[in-house]
Protein backbone atom coordinates (compact mmCIF):
# COMPACT_ATOMS: atom_id res chain seq x y z
CA UNK A 1 0.00 0.00 0.00
CA UNK A 2 1.37 3.14 -1.27
CA UNK A 3 1.69 6.20 1.93
CA UNK A 4 -0.27 8.74 0.42
CA UNK A 5 -2.73 6.00 0.66
CA UNK A 6 -2.99 5.35 4.12
CA UNK A 7 -5.23 8.43 4.99
CA UNK A 8 -8.13 7.15 2.88
CA UNK A 9 -8.14 3.91 4.97
CA UNK A 10 -8.11 6.21 8.45
CA UNK A 11 -11.36 5.37 10.85
CA UNK A 12 -13.40 8.71 11.78
CA UNK A 13 -15.82 9.73 14.41
CA UNK A 14 -18.28 9.03 10.89
CA UNK A 15 -16.33 6.27 9.26
CA UNK A 16 -16.78 4.28 13.18
CA UNK A 17 -15.55 0.57 11.32
CA UNK A 18 -14.58 -0.35 14.18
CA UNK A 19 -18.58 -0.30 16.36
CA UNK A 20 -19.10 -4.52 16.78
CA UNK A 21 -22.15 -4.20 14.36
CA UNK A 22 -19.78 -3.22 11.70
CA UNK A 23 -16.81 -5.37 12.39
CA UNK A 24 -19.69 -8.25 13.06
CA UNK A 25 -21.01 -7.61 9.78
CA UNK A 26 -18.16 -8.35 8.21
CA UNK A 27 -16.95 -11.28 9.78
CA UNK A 28 -20.58 -13.08 8.52
CA UNK A 29 -19.88 -12.06 5.47
CA UNK A 30 -16.08 -13.01 4.60
CA UNK A 31 -15.55 -10.19 2.59
CA UNK A 32 -11.56 -9.90 3.90
CA UNK A 33 -11.49 -13.59 2.23
CA UNK A 34 -12.19 -12.14 -1.69
CA UNK A 35 -9.97 -10.58 -3.80
CA UNK A 36 -10.05 -6.76 -4.26
CA UNK A 37 -12.29 -6.66 -7.25
CA UNK A 38 -14.53 -9.37 -5.72
CA UNK A 39 -14.43 -7.23 -2.45
CA UNK A 40 -15.70 -3.87 -3.50
CA UNK A 41 -18.20 -5.60 -5.94
CA UNK A 42 -19.91 -7.74 -2.54
CA UNK A 43 -19.63 -4.38 -0.33
CA UNK A 44 -21.29 -2.46 -3.02
CA UNK A 45 -24.12 -4.91 -3.37
CA UNK A 46 -24.91 -4.89 0.34
CA UNK A 47 -25.20 -0.90 0.19
CA UNK A 48 -26.94 -1.03 -2.77
CA UNK A 49 -29.28 -3.48 -2.20
CA UNK A 50 -29.99 -4.39 1.60
CA UNK A 51 -29.60 -1.00 2.49
CA UNK A 52 -32.84 0.53 0.69
CA UNK A 53 -33.21 3.87 -0.53
CA UNK A 54 -34.53 5.82 2.09
CA UNK A 55 -34.23 9.62 3.71
CA UNK A 56 -32.58 9.26 6.95
CA UNK A 57 -32.58 11.93 9.88
CA UNK A 58 -29.57 13.85 8.38
CA UNK A 59 -27.00 13.68 6.45
CA UNK A 60 -23.80 13.20 8.85
CA UNK A 61 -25.07 10.44 10.77
CA UNK A 62 -22.16 7.61 11.53
CA UNK A 63 -22.13 4.32 9.02
CA UNK A 64 -22.94 2.16 12.19
CA UNK A 65 -26.17 4.22 12.41
CA UNK A 66 -26.96 4.19 9.16
CA UNK A 67 -26.64 0.48 9.23
CA UNK A 68 -28.61 0.33 11.93
CA UNK A 69 -31.48 2.43 10.15
CA UNK A 70 -30.93 0.21 7.32
CA UNK A 71 -32.03 2.06 4.19
CA UNK A 72 -30.43 5.63 3.21
CA UNK A 73 -29.88 8.00 0.65
CA UNK A 74 -26.63 9.43 -1.45
CA UNK A 75 -24.57 10.76 1.54
CA UNK A 76 -25.73 8.50 4.44
CA UNK A 77 -25.42 5.04 2.23
CA UNK A 78 -21.71 7.30 1.06
CA UNK A 79 -20.55 7.00 4.47
CA UNK A 80 -21.68 3.44 5.07
CA UNK A 81 -19.92 2.05 1.93
CA UNK A 82 -16.78 3.81 3.10
CA UNK A 83 -16.57 2.41 6.12
CA UNK A 84 -17.12 -1.04 5.12
CA UNK A 85 -14.10 -0.34 2.05
CA UNK A 86 -11.99 1.42 4.75
CA UNK A 87 -12.89 -1.34 6.95
CA UNK A 88 -12.02 -4.49 4.42
CA UNK A 89 -8.42 -2.03 3.30
CA UNK A 90 -9.70 -0.31 -0.17
CA UNK A 91 -8.82 3.19 -0.21
CA UNK A 92 -11.72 5.56 -0.82
CA UNK A 93 -12.91 9.32 -0.57
CA UNK A 94 -15.65 11.36 -0.95
CA UNK A 95 -16.76 13.80 -4.13
CA UNK A 96 -19.13 16.62 -3.13
CA UNK A 97 -21.55 18.23 -4.87
CA UNK A 98 -24.88 19.62 -5.12
CA UNK A 99 -27.35 18.45 -7.05
CA UNK A 100 -31.07 20.48 -8.66
CA UNK A 101 -33.62 19.08 -6.28
CA UNK A 102 -35.88 18.57 -9.50
CA UNK A 103 -33.59 14.87 -9.42
CA UNK A 104 -36.23 14.66 -6.67
CA UNK A 105 -39.34 15.13 -7.50
CA UNK A 106 -41.68 12.08 -7.22
CA UNK A 107 -40.08 11.06 -4.48
CA UNK A 108 -40.91 14.43 -2.76
CA UNK A 109 -44.14 15.32 -3.79
CA UNK A 110 -46.31 18.70 -2.68
CA UNK A 111 -45.54 20.93 0.22
CA UNK A 112 -42.13 18.89 1.04
CA UNK A 113 -40.98 19.66 -1.93
CA UNK A 114 -41.73 23.41 -2.59
CA UNK A 115 -40.27 23.56 1.03
CA UNK A 116 -36.63 21.77 -0.73
CA UNK A 117 -33.83 23.77 -0.74
CA UNK A 118 -33.33 24.61 -4.59
CA UNK A 119 -29.62 22.66 -4.34
CA UNK A 120 -29.63 19.88 -2.51
CA UNK A 121 -26.34 18.31 -0.99
CA UNK A 122 -24.63 15.10 -2.53
CA UNK A 123 -21.73 13.21 -2.67
CA UNK A 124 -20.44 9.87 -4.22
CA UNK A 125 -17.39 7.67 -3.00
CA UNK A 126 -13.92 7.40 -5.14
CA UNK A 127 -12.39 4.30 -4.43
CA UNK A 128 -8.74 3.29 -5.56
CA UNK A 129 -8.92 0.38 -7.98
CA UNK A 130 -6.13 -1.00 -10.25
CA UNK A 131 -4.33 2.14 -9.37
CA UNK A 132 -6.77 4.83 -10.21
CA UNK A 133 -9.57 6.54 -9.19
CA UNK A 134 -13.08 5.57 -10.02
CA UNK A 135 -16.59 6.91 -9.44
CA UNK A 136 -19.47 5.23 -7.68
CA UNK A 137 -22.55 6.41 -7.62
CA UNK A 138 -25.24 4.36 -7.95
CA UNK A 139 -25.43 2.41 -5.18
CA UNK A 140 -28.27 4.67 -4.14
CA UNK A 141 -31.38 3.20 -5.79
CA UNK A 142 -31.72 -0.06 -4.76
CA UNK A 143 -32.15 -2.70 -7.37
CA UNK A 144 -36.26 -3.00 -6.15
CA UNK A 145 -36.94 0.50 -6.32
CA UNK A 146 -35.36 1.24 -9.95
CA UNK A 147 -36.82 -0.95 -11.56
CA UNK A 148 -40.21 0.32 -10.46
CA UNK A 149 -39.26 3.19 -12.08
CA UNK A 150 -38.28 1.50 -15.20
CA UNK A 151 -41.21 -0.14 -15.67
CA UNK A 152 -43.57 3.12 -14.53
CA UNK A 153 -41.66 4.89 -17.01
CA UNK A 154 -40.99 2.26 -19.68
CA UNK A 155 -40.49 4.13 -22.81
CA UNK A 156 -37.79 6.78 -20.46
CA UNK A 157 -34.54 7.62 -22.31
CA UNK A 158 -33.00 10.75 -20.45
CA UNK A 159 -34.69 11.08 -17.47
CA UNK A 160 -34.63 13.28 -14.12
CA UNK A 161 -36.86 12.45 -11.05
CA UNK A 162 -37.61 10.42 -8.09
CA UNK A 163 -33.72 10.56 -6.79
CA UNK A 164 -32.29 9.46 -10.27
CA UNK A 165 -30.65 11.81 -13.55
CA UNK A 166 -29.63 9.01 -16.35
CA UNK A 167 -28.78 9.81 -19.51
CA UNK A 168 -30.63 6.12 -20.26
CA UNK A 169 -33.24 5.27 -17.53
CA UNK A 170 -33.59 1.91 -18.65
CA UNK A 171 -29.59 1.32 -19.17
CA UNK A 172 -28.07 2.87 -16.47
CA UNK A 173 -24.35 2.43 -15.49
CA UNK A 174 -25.40 0.81 -12.04
CA UNK A 175 -23.83 -2.37 -11.67
CA UNK A 176 -19.74 -2.55 -10.63
CA UNK A 177 -17.32 -3.99 -13.06
CA UNK A 178 -14.17 -2.35 -12.58
CA UNK A 179 -15.64 1.47 -14.09
CA UNK A 180 -17.72 4.20 -12.88
CA UNK A 181 -21.46 3.65 -11.62
CA UNK A 182 -23.71 6.45 -12.15
CA UNK A 183 -27.43 7.49 -11.19
CA UNK A 184 -27.77 11.38 -10.14
CA UNK A 185 -24.85 12.52 -12.12
CA UNK A 186 -26.68 13.84 -14.58
CA UNK A 187 -28.38 15.93 -11.95
CA UNK A 188 -25.41 17.45 -10.56
CA UNK A 189 -25.15 21.59 -10.48
CA UNK A 190 -22.29 22.42 -8.46
CA UNK A 191 -18.72 20.52 -8.07
CA UNK A 192 -18.27 21.03 -3.87
CA UNK A 193 -14.41 19.22 -4.50
CA UNK A 194 -13.02 15.83 -3.16
CA UNK A 195 -12.37 15.43 1.09
CA UNK A 196 -10.92 12.32 2.30
CA UNK A 197 -14.09 11.83 4.85
CA UNK A 198 -17.23 12.74 5.07
CA UNK A 199 -16.25 14.52 8.17
CA UNK A 200 -14.50 17.06 6.68
CA UNK A 201 -16.59 17.55 3.69
CA UNK A 202 -19.82 18.12 6.50
CA UNK A 203 -17.51 20.72 8.64
CA UNK A 204 -17.14 22.28 5.16
CA UNK A 205 -20.30 22.05 3.73
CA UNK A 206 -24.15 21.17 5.46
CA UNK A 207 -27.33 21.17 4.12
CA UNK A 208 -28.92 24.56 4.47
CA UNK A 209 -31.82 23.76 7.05
CA UNK A 210 -32.31 24.92 9.88
CA UNK A 211 -34.67 25.89 12.61
CA UNK A 212 -38.41 25.22 11.90
CA UNK A 213 -37.14 23.95 8.40
CA UNK A 214 -35.15 21.28 9.88
CA UNK A 215 -37.90 20.12 12.20
CA UNK A 216 -40.05 19.82 9.26
CA UNK A 217 -37.92 17.59 7.06
CA UNK A 218 -37.03 16.01 10.24
CA UNK A 219 -40.45 15.04 11.95
CA UNK A 220 -42.79 15.63 8.71
CA UNK A 221 -40.80 15.64 5.43
CA UNK A 222 -38.74 13.05 5.37
CA UNK A 223 -41.56 10.15 6.89
CA UNK A 224 -43.74 11.24 3.61
CA UNK A 225 -40.38 10.82 1.18
CA UNK A 226 -40.38 7.54 2.86
CA UNK A 227 -43.94 6.47 2.72
CA UNK A 228 -44.05 7.55 -0.74
CA UNK A 229 -40.64 5.52 -1.50
CA UNK A 230 -42.03 2.80 -0.09
CA UNK A 231 -45.24 2.91 -2.48
CA UNK A 232 -42.98 3.17 -5.38
CA UNK A 233 -40.93 0.05 -4.74
CA UNK A 234 -44.15 -2.20 -4.26
CA UNK A 235 -45.58 -1.46 -7.11
CA UNK A 236 -42.32 -3.31 -8.29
Amino acid sequence: MRAELLEFLRETPLLDYSAKPIEKLIENRGWKMLDEFQRIREIYDFVRNEILFGYNVRDDLPASRVLSDGYGQCNTKGTLFMALLRADGIPCRLHGFTIDKKLQKGAMTGIVYEKAPREILHSWVEVCFGGKWTELEAFILDEKYLGSLQKKFPDAGAFCGYGAAVKDLQNPAVEWAGEGTYIQSEGIVRDLGIYSSPDEFYRAHGQDLSGAAAFFYRHVGRRLMNANVKRIRRRG
